[in-house]
C-alpha cells in the first residue's frame, strides 16, 4: 500500500511513540473497533521516527492514553463522505466510551502541536499550489453515489464543481474568481460533494467547509486579503442555507449508512488479515539451497 499515515501513541508518562502505516485510505475504519485493536496493530507498523509532512500524510491517528483523547484525520474514507460521516463518528464514539474524539482539519501539524512539537516541521511552504480543474456536469469523476468534489457557489447565480484530487480551491485566493468566469455551470448541485465554498463578491464574504483534512486550513484568511472568511469546518448544511444552488440528494444517515460502513470495515479487516498471512508465509518459507 502506498497510502501513508502516522500513528502516534502518547503514553501516561508523557512520552510518545511514532509509527507509520501504508494503510492510510480508510484509516478511520480501523477506529470502529475501539482502542484495543488499534494498539494491537502497532507491532506490525514501522517505528522509524519519520513524520509525514503536509503533502504526504494522507491520514493520521493520535491516542492520548492518559487523557483519553483520540485525534484523527483522513483524506479519504467514509468519514470524508457526506452520506457516511455522521454514522462513522457515532460508531467511533460508541466504540471509545469515555474518550474525547476529535477530528483534525489541519492534519499532521495539529498532531505535532498536540504533543508540544513545532508544527512548522511538517509544513510544505515552498510547494507550488496544485490547481484543481473545474468539472463539467457530465464528467466521469462526478459519477457514483459519493463522487466527492468541491462545490463552489458565487453570488446567487453561479454554481461550479472542482476536483477534490488537488489542493482545495479556497487556497487560490481571489484568483479563483477569475477562473470561475468561464467555468462549466451546474445549475442546482445535487451531488454528495465533500467540500464547498460560497462566495459573496459584493460583500467580499467567503464561507468554506471540508469533510477531509486540508493543510493550513486555519491560514486561509491570509490568502483572501480584504475578505471576511469563515471556516464552517464540516458543517455542509450552512452552505445549503447560504445558497439556493446546493441541495444534495436525500440520503439515510442512520441504519443504511452504518451498514455500509460496517461492510467496508469488515472488508478492510479481511484484506489486512490476508496480507498479514501472506507476509508471514513469505517470511517463514524455507529458502532453496543453490545446486552444487
Amino acid at each position: 500500500m502506498g497510502d501513508r499515515a502516522n500513528v502516534i501513541v502518547l503514553r501516561e508518562n508523557g512520552t510518545h511513540e511514532l509509527y507509520r502505516t501504508g494503510w492510510a485510505v480508510g484509516i478511520d475504519l480501523d477506529l470502529l473497533y475501539g482502542p484495543g485493536p488499534v494498539l494491537g496493530m502497532l507491532p506490525e507498523l514501522r517505528q522509524d521516527g519519520w513524520w509525514l509532512d503536509d503533502s504526504m500524510a494522507q491520514g493520521g491517528i493520535l491516542l492520548d492514553l492518559g487523557r483519553k483523547v483520540l485525534l484523527f484525520f483522513a483524506w479519504q474514507g467514509p468519514s470524508t463522505e457526506l452520506r457516511h460521516r455522521a454514522a462513522v463518528f457515532a460508531m467511533i464514539r460508541a466504540a471509545w466510551p469515555g474518550w474525547e474524539v476529535r477530528w483534525l482539519y489541519d492534519g499532521p501539524a495539529e498532531l505535532r502541536e498536540y504533543i508540544g512539537l513545532d508544527p512548522e516541521y511538517v509544513r510544505c511552504r515552498d510547494a507550488a499550489p496544485s490547481v484543481a480543474p473545474l468539472l463539467a456536469p457530465d464528467d466521469e469523476d462526478l459519477a457514483g453515489a459519493d463522487p466527492g468534489g468541491v462545490l463552489i457557489t458565487a453570488g446567487t447565480d453561479h454554481c461550479h464543481v472542482a476536483s477534490d484530487a488537488f489542493d482545495h480551491p479556497v487556497r487560490e485566493g481571489a484568483a479563483l474568481l477569475h477562473r470561475l468566469s468561464d467555468a462549466p455551470g451546474h445549475g442546482v448541485c445535487r451531488l454528495h460533494v465533500n467540500s464547498g465554498i460560497h462566495l459573496d463578491p459584493q460583500r467580499r464574504h467567503l464561507g468554506w467547509w471540508s469533510l477531509y483534512s486540508s493543510p493550513q486550513a486555519y491560514e486561509v484568511p491570509e490568502l483572501w486579503p480584504g475578505w471576511t472568511v469563515e471556516f464552517w469546518q464540516d458543517d455542509w448544511e450552512r452552505h445549503v442555507r447560504a445558497s439556493d444552488h446546493f441541495s444534495p440528494a436525500p440520503f439515510d444517515a442512520g441504519g443504511d449508512a452504518r451498514a455500509a460502513v460496517l461492510t467496508e470495515a469488515e472488508e478492510r479487516r479481511a484484506l489486512r488479515a490476508r496480507n498479514r498471512a501472506l507476509a508471514t508465509r513469505l517470511r517463514t518459507a524455507p529458502t532453496r539451497s543453490e545446486p552444487a
